[in-house]
Protein backbone atom coordinates (compact mmCIF):
# COMPACT_ATOMS: atom_id res chain seq x y z
CA UNK A 1 0.00 0.00 0.00
CA UNK A 2 1.25 3.27 -0.85
CA UNK A 3 -0.01 6.63 -0.01
CA UNK A 4 0.03 10.17 -1.59
CA UNK A 5 -0.46 12.78 0.82
CA UNK A 6 -1.88 16.24 0.37
CA UNK A 7 -1.71 18.81 2.49
CA UNK A 8 -2.99 22.17 3.13
CA UNK A 9 -0.04 24.55 4.57
CA UNK A 10 -2.27 27.58 5.25
CA UNK A 11 -4.05 25.59 7.81
CA UNK A 12 -2.28 26.56 11.15
CA UNK A 13 -1.83 22.91 12.79
CA UNK A 14 -1.32 21.32 9.35
CA UNK A 15 2.48 20.73 9.41
CA UNK A 16 2.58 19.33 12.66
CA UNK A 17 -0.13 17.13 12.09
CA UNK A 18 0.91 15.93 8.49
CA UNK A 19 4.56 15.00 10.21
CA UNK A 20 2.63 12.87 12.57
CA UNK A 21 0.18 11.27 9.86
CA UNK A 22 3.49 9.98 7.98
CA UNK A 23 5.28 8.64 11.49
CA UNK A 24 2.30 6.66 11.64
CA UNK A 25 2.31 5.26 8.30
CA UNK A 26 6.24 4.80 8.49
CA UNK A 27 5.52 2.47 11.69
CA UNK A 28 2.94 0.53 9.61
CA UNK A 29 5.14 0.13 6.96
CA UNK A 30 3.35 1.97 4.78
CA UNK A 31 5.51 4.71 2.11
CA UNK A 32 4.46 8.21 1.66
CA UNK A 33 4.66 10.52 -1.11
CA UNK A 34 4.42 14.22 -1.41
CA UNK A 35 4.19 16.24 -4.35
CA UNK A 36 7.73 17.42 -5.11
CA UNK A 37 6.24 21.69 -4.24
CA UNK A 38 6.29 20.04 -0.21
CA UNK A 39 9.97 19.06 -0.41
CA UNK A 40 11.27 21.87 1.40
CA UNK A 41 8.69 21.74 4.01
CA UNK A 42 8.75 17.82 4.50
CA UNK A 43 12.42 16.69 3.44
CA UNK A 44 13.41 15.77 7.16
CA UNK A 45 9.99 12.75 6.87
CA UNK A 46 10.64 9.40 5.85
CA UNK A 47 8.96 10.31 2.40
CA UNK A 48 9.74 10.45 -1.13
CA UNK A 49 8.97 13.01 -3.73
CA UNK A 50 7.61 13.01 -6.71
CA UNK A 51 5.12 14.72 -10.02
CA UNK A 52 1.68 14.43 -8.64
CA UNK A 53 0.10 13.36 -11.49
CA UNK A 54 2.44 10.64 -11.63
CA UNK A 55 2.02 9.96 -7.89
CA UNK A 56 -1.59 9.52 -8.11
CA UNK A 57 -1.67 7.17 -10.53
CA UNK A 58 0.96 4.79 -8.51
CA UNK A 59 -0.95 5.33 -5.05
CA UNK A 60 -3.36 3.58 -3.60
CA UNK A 61 -4.95 6.30 -1.61
CA UNK A 62 -4.55 9.82 -1.02
CA UNK A 63 -4.41 11.12 2.60
CA UNK A 64 -5.91 14.97 2.59
CA UNK A 65 -4.84 16.94 5.27
CA UNK A 66 -6.70 19.93 5.91
CA UNK A 67 -10.14 21.22 6.20
CA UNK A 68 -13.41 20.41 4.33
CA UNK A 69 -12.37 22.19 0.78
CA UNK A 70 -8.74 20.82 1.11
CA UNK A 71 -10.46 17.23 0.96
CA UNK A 72 -13.32 17.84 -1.42
CA UNK A 73 -10.49 19.69 -3.86
CA UNK A 74 -8.09 16.15 -3.60
CA UNK A 75 -11.17 14.23 -4.20
CA UNK A 76 -12.40 15.64 -7.28
CA UNK A 77 -8.05 15.25 -8.23
CA UNK A 78 -8.27 11.73 -7.20
CA UNK A 79 -11.48 10.87 -8.64
CA UNK A 80 -10.11 11.26 -12.05
CA UNK A 81 -7.64 8.33 -11.19
CA UNK A 82 -10.19 6.28 -9.29
CA UNK A 83 -8.37 6.55 -6.22
CA UNK A 84 -9.60 6.97 -2.28
CA UNK A 85 -9.45 9.88 -0.54
CA UNK A 86 -9.39 9.78 3.43
CA UNK A 87 -9.37 13.44 4.92
CA UNK A 88 -7.72 14.46 8.24
CA UNK A 89 -9.30 17.51 9.37
CA UNK A 90 -6.99 20.57 10.93
CA UNK A 91 -10.21 22.94 9.44
CA UNK A 92 -13.71 23.78 10.98
CA UNK A 93 -16.44 21.06 10.61
CA UNK A 94 -15.12 18.52 8.28
CA UNK A 95 -18.08 17.23 7.27
CA UNK A 96 -16.14 15.22 4.78
CA UNK A 97 -13.38 13.96 6.73
CA UNK A 98 -12.57 10.51 8.13
CA UNK A 99 -10.50 11.37 10.93
CA UNK A 100 -9.84 14.04 13.59
CA UNK A 101 -6.42 14.29 14.66
CA UNK A 102 -7.09 12.82 18.07
CA UNK A 103 -7.86 9.43 16.07
CA UNK A 104 -4.72 9.07 14.59
CA UNK A 105 -4.36 5.48 15.56
CA UNK A 106 -7.25 4.33 13.63
CA UNK A 107 -4.60 4.25 10.63
CA UNK A 108 -3.37 1.05 11.88
CA UNK A 109 -6.84 -0.16 10.18
CA UNK A 110 -5.23 0.88 6.41
CA UNK A 111 -3.47 -2.38 6.81
CA UNK A 112 -5.98 -4.66 8.69
CA UNK A 113 -8.21 -3.78 5.65
CA UNK A 114 -11.03 -2.56 8.70
CA UNK A 115 -12.14 0.07 6.69
CA UNK A 116 -14.81 0.82 3.88
CA UNK A 117 -15.00 3.60 0.68
CA UNK A 118 -17.78 5.37 0.25
CA UNK A 119 -18.52 6.25 -3.41
CA UNK A 120 -20.01 10.11 -3.80
CA UNK A 121 -22.10 11.91 -6.71
CA UNK A 122 -20.58 14.72 -8.28
CA UNK A 123 -21.51 17.37 -10.59
CA UNK A 124 -20.47 17.73 -14.41
CA UNK A 125 -20.79 21.28 -14.83
CA UNK A 126 -20.78 22.66 -18.80
CA UNK A 127 -20.45 26.42 -20.50
CA UNK A 128 -22.18 25.39 -23.69
CA UNK A 129 -21.45 28.74 -25.31
CA UNK A 130 -17.94 28.38 -25.04
CA UNK A 131 -17.19 25.92 -27.30
CA UNK A 132 -17.04 22.03 -26.75
CA UNK A 133 -13.76 22.21 -26.36
CA UNK A 134 -13.96 23.84 -23.27
CA UNK A 135 -13.48 20.86 -20.52
CA UNK A 136 -16.55 20.67 -18.28
CA UNK A 137 -16.16 21.30 -14.41
CA UNK A 138 -16.83 18.75 -11.76
CA UNK A 139 -18.32 19.63 -8.47
CA UNK A 140 -18.34 17.32 -5.34
CA UNK A 141 -21.08 19.75 -2.83
CA UNK A 142 -22.32 22.28 -5.25
CA UNK A 143 -22.17 25.10 -8.40
CA UNK A 144 -23.55 28.19 -7.18
CA UNK A 145 -25.00 31.20 -9.32
CA UNK A 146 -25.09 33.76 -7.88
CA UNK A 147 -25.03 38.20 -8.07
CA UNK A 148 -21.29 39.88 -7.33
CA UNK A 149 -20.63 42.93 -5.49
CA UNK A 150 -24.05 44.87 -5.76
CA UNK A 151 -27.07 44.47 -3.86
CA UNK A 152 -29.71 43.50 -7.05
CA UNK A 153 -31.95 40.19 -6.88
CA UNK A 154 -31.30 38.45 -9.81
CA UNK A 155 -33.84 36.94 -12.42
CA UNK A 156 -33.18 32.72 -12.65
CA UNK A 157 -34.94 30.85 -15.48
CA UNK A 158 -34.36 26.93 -15.34
CA UNK A 159 -34.76 23.95 -17.64
CA UNK A 160 -35.60 20.38 -16.91
CA UNK A 161 -34.06 18.08 -19.90
CA UNK A 162 -34.89 21.00 -22.17
CA UNK A 163 -38.15 21.64 -20.56
CA UNK A 164 -39.64 24.49 -18.19
CA UNK A 165 -38.93 23.73 -14.88
CA UNK A 166 -39.43 27.25 -13.55
CA UNK A 167 -38.28 30.76 -13.14
CA UNK A 168 -36.87 32.22 -9.97
CA UNK A 169 -35.95 35.93 -8.38
CA UNK A 170 -33.36 35.61 -5.51
CA UNK A 171 -30.10 35.85 -4.87
CA UNK A 172 -28.89 33.39 -6.40
CA UNK A 173 -29.44 29.61 -6.98
CA UNK A 174 -27.50 26.28 -5.55
CA UNK A 175 -27.57 23.08 -7.42
CA UNK A 176 -25.66 20.71 -5.20
CA UNK A 177 -25.31 17.00 -4.88
CA UNK A 178 -26.29 14.85 -1.88
CA UNK A 179 -22.97 15.91 -0.29
CA UNK A 180 -23.43 19.69 -0.69
CA UNK A 181 -26.53 19.33 0.66
CA UNK A 182 -24.91 19.35 4.38
CA UNK A 183 -22.91 22.57 2.16
CA UNK A 184 -24.18 26.40 1.79
CA UNK A 185 -27.70 24.33 0.35
CA UNK A 186 -27.88 23.58 4.18
CA UNK A 187 -27.55 27.41 5.33
CA UNK A 188 -30.40 28.04 2.39
CA UNK A 189 -32.90 25.94 3.90
CA UNK A 190 -32.65 23.00 2.02
CA UNK A 191 -32.81 19.65 3.07
CA UNK A 192 -30.20 17.20 3.92
CA UNK A 193 -29.95 14.33 2.06
CA UNK A 194 -28.38 11.16 2.32
CA UNK A 195 -24.80 11.00 0.10
CA UNK A 196 -25.47 7.35 -0.67
CA UNK A 197 -28.32 8.50 -2.93
CA UNK A 198 -28.13 9.99 -6.28
CA UNK A 199 -30.08 13.19 -7.13
CA UNK A 200 -29.64 16.56 -8.19
CA UNK A 201 -31.01 19.42 -5.56
CA UNK A 202 -32.00 23.02 -6.61
CA UNK A 203 -31.53 25.25 -3.86
CA UNK A 204 -32.74 28.96 -4.36
CA UNK A 205 -30.55 31.95 -2.06
CA UNK A 206 -33.25 34.48 -0.48
CA UNK A 207 -35.81 33.74 -2.69
CA UNK A 208 -37.74 37.06 -3.30
CA UNK A 209 -41.18 35.05 -2.99
CA UNK A 210 -43.03 33.21 0.05
CA UNK A 211 -43.60 29.84 -1.59
CA UNK A 212 -40.20 29.16 -3.55
CA UNK A 213 -38.72 25.91 -1.84
CA UNK A 214 -35.94 23.58 -2.79
CA UNK A 215 -36.77 20.95 -5.09
CA UNK A 216 -35.04 17.58 -5.80
CA UNK A 217 -34.83 16.23 -9.46
CA UNK A 218 -33.98 12.78 -9.94
CA UNK A 219 -29.90 11.78 -11.16
CA UNK A 220 -30.98 11.80 -14.81
CA UNK A 221 -31.84 15.76 -14.87
CA UNK A 222 -29.93 17.87 -16.34
CA UNK A 223 -30.50 21.66 -15.85
CA UNK A 224 -30.23 24.47 -17.72
CA UNK A 225 -29.33 27.57 -15.60
CA UNK A 226 -29.90 31.22 -17.25
CA UNK A 227 -29.24 34.44 -14.70
CA UNK A 228 -30.24 37.78 -16.13
CA UNK A 229 -31.16 41.04 -14.33
CA UNK A 230 -32.31 44.08 -15.72
CA UNK A 231 -30.05 46.40 -13.61
CA UNK A 232 -27.10 47.49 -15.92
CA UNK A 233 -23.59 46.63 -14.07
CA UNK A 234 -24.76 43.63 -11.91
CA UNK A 235 -22.77 40.44 -12.52
CA UNK A 236 -23.29 36.52 -11.78
CA UNK A 237 -20.59 34.83 -11.11
CA UNK A 238 -20.26 30.25 -10.95
CA UNK A 239 -18.78 29.30 -8.48
CA UNK A 240 -17.71 25.52 -8.32
CA UNK A 241 -17.67 24.10 -4.76
CA UNK A 242 -16.79 27.41 -3.50
CA UNK A 243 -12.84 27.59 -5.00
CA UNK A 244 -13.30 28.14 -8.77
CA UNK A 245 -15.25 31.74 -9.50
CA UNK A 246 -16.08 32.20 -13.22
CA UNK A 247 -18.01 35.35 -14.25
CA UNK A 248 -21.08 34.68 -17.00
CA UNK A 249 -22.42 37.31 -19.40
CA UNK A 250 -26.00 38.01 -19.08
CA UNK A 251 -28.50 35.25 -19.81
CA UNK A 252 -25.33 32.30 -20.67
CA UNK A 253 -26.75 29.16 -19.96
CA UNK A 254 -25.01 27.02 -17.12
CA UNK A 255 -25.45 22.67 -17.20
CA UNK A 256 -25.79 20.63 -14.16
CA UNK A 257 -26.17 16.85 -14.43
CA UNK A 258 -24.42 14.05 -12.68
CA UNK A 259 -21.23 13.33 -13.50
CA UNK A 260 -20.12 9.49 -14.64
CA UNK A 261 -17.31 10.13 -12.29
CA UNK A 262 -17.80 9.60 -8.62
CA UNK A 263 -15.21 10.48 -5.79
CA UNK A 264 -14.50 7.90 -3.35
CA UNK A 265 -13.67 8.93 0.47
CA UNK A 266 -11.94 5.88 2.76
CA UNK A 267 -13.77 5.53 6.00
CA UNK A 268 -12.26 4.27 9.16
CA UNK A 269 -14.79 4.83 11.70
CA UNK A 270 -18.11 2.99 11.91
CA UNK A 271 -20.40 5.85 11.74
CA UNK A 272 -23.64 6.75 9.62
CA UNK A 273 -24.30 9.67 8.02
CA UNK A 274 -26.69 10.57 10.30
CA UNK A 275 -24.56 10.25 13.04
CA UNK A 276 -21.91 12.38 11.72
CA UNK A 277 -24.62 14.92 10.65
CA UNK A 278 -26.01 15.28 14.44
CA UNK A 279 -22.25 15.51 15.60
CA UNK A 280 -21.01 18.37 13.49
CA UNK A 281 -23.59 20.96 13.61
CA UNK A 282 -23.84 20.14 17.50
CA UNK A 283 -19.95 21.54 16.96
CA UNK A 284 -21.39 24.35 14.43
CA UNK A 285 -23.69 25.27 17.62
CA UNK A 286 -20.84 25.62 20.51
Amino acid sequence: MKALILPNLTKPDAAFQTGRVVHKLAGLHVPCAFPGKYREAFSQLPAFFGEEERLMEECDLVIAVGGDGTIIHSAKEAAAFGKPVLGVNVGRLGFVAGLETNELDRLALLTAGGYTVEERMMLEVRLPCRGEEEPPLFALNEAVMARGSLSRILDFRVLLNNTDAGDYRADGLIVSTPTGSTAYSLSAGGPVIDPQMRCVLLSPICPHSLFTRPVVFGEEAELSVRASSSEEGVNCYLTIDGQTSIPLSDGEPVLCRAASRRAKLLRLKDMNFYEVVNQKLAERRR
